[in-house]
């Protein structure tokens, strides 16, 4: 029986945990890049639009289409709203007003939400106590490396920090959502949310920051390429990839890996020297991510039925 092209099968094994690893600390480093010349609003929409492109010319390369049901691209645009638009545009305008230390933890919540979330909702992988505290001990590992002081700014721009907080929610739903593409190429969802993220952001982006009056410099068109390029198309692949393989517990993980890397950078690129709470925070990260990608028994499961399936369609 002939396969559909929009549908993949998994490979015959798992893939190992260090190639899970690796992906999860790269997704984390692809996000955790930023442009500060051009306008936030132009500055997403652009990336946006450039990477839905260069995915939707890969796929064309690798002949694999992209689902034309309406069902289909209401759940791109669902995922849009919950993976860039929303968010994206709640923390641009949050970070105005809150201090850097503080924004970093807040947008590090997600991963409790995506705890909430499977709590309540029917079909969603259970968490288990073993992730309850590692989602407990890399939050922990955030402030410790941020440093508890930036608690102190809770309450001072409080519809601010509501932003961030409800950006980490959208995140949350993001992920939990992402369970429904299961069954596709990650590229293909990386794809048409990207493209569906763009066809919202663009006319907003019009009418806010009117691009046509901007004169960006060489550097920041060239960084813009870069961003949509390497963490928005291949870091969305890369995020479906991660959905399919690992769920959205533990792909959430990467939220609390964006700040060590940060670290772990300017220790090795610019002589930075870490404070001893900073070595503790880095082991409780260490201990939190590992225990919130520790395989389950209905991620396992989950993965044999997928092998089955894949054999019933071949």
């Amino acid at each position: 029986m002939r396969i559909n092209v929009l549908e993949t099968t998994p490979n015959a094994s798992r893939p190992g945990p260090a190639t899970e690893w690796a992906l999860l600390a790269l997704l984390a480093t692809l996000w955790g890049a930023c442009v500060a010349t051009i306008p936030p609003l132009t500055l997403i929409a652009s990336r946006t639009l450039v990477a839905g492109l260069l995915l939707l010319a890969v796929l064309r390369l690798r002949g694999v289409r992209l689902p034309r049901d309406a069902a289909s691209w209401r759940r791109f645009m669902l995922q849009a709203c919950f993976n860039s638009v929303l968010p994206f545009t709640l923390i641009a305008w949050a970070e105005r007003s809150v201090d850097a230390g503080l924004a970093t933890i807040l947008n590090s919540t997600s991963p409790i939400f995506i705890f909430l979330l499977s709590l309540g909702l029917q079909g969603a992988e259970k968490p288990s106590l073993v992730r309850l505290v590692g989602v407990g001990a890399g939050l922990a590992g955030i402030c410790l490396i941020v440093g508890f002081e930036a608690l102190g700014g809770l309450g001072r721009s409080l519809l601010a920090q509501l932003a961030l907080v409800a950006a980490a929610v959208c995140y949350a739903c993001a992920a939990t959502l992402g369970r429904v593409f299961r069954g596709l190429d990650p590229m293909v969802p990386a794809a048409g949310s990207l493209l569906s993220g763009a066809a919202v952001l663009l006319p907003a982006s019009l009418i806010v920051d009117r691009p046509w009056t901007l004169a960006p410099a060489a550097e920041s068109v060239l960084a813009v390429l870069a961003l949509a390029m390497f963490s928005t198309a291949l870091a969305f692949t890369i995020y479906f990839r991660l959905i399919r393989t690992l769920g959205p517990m533990s792909t959430s993980a990467q939220a609390y890996l964006r700040v060590p890397i940060g670290v772990a950078i300017g220790v090795t690129f610019l002589g930075e020297r870490l404070a001893p709470n900073a070595w503790l925070g880095l082991a409780c990260v260490l201990i939190g991510v590992t225990a919130m990608t520790l395989p389950t028994r209905s991620s396992r499961v989950g993965v044999g039925l997928d092998r089955r399936v894949s054999k019933t369609r071949t």
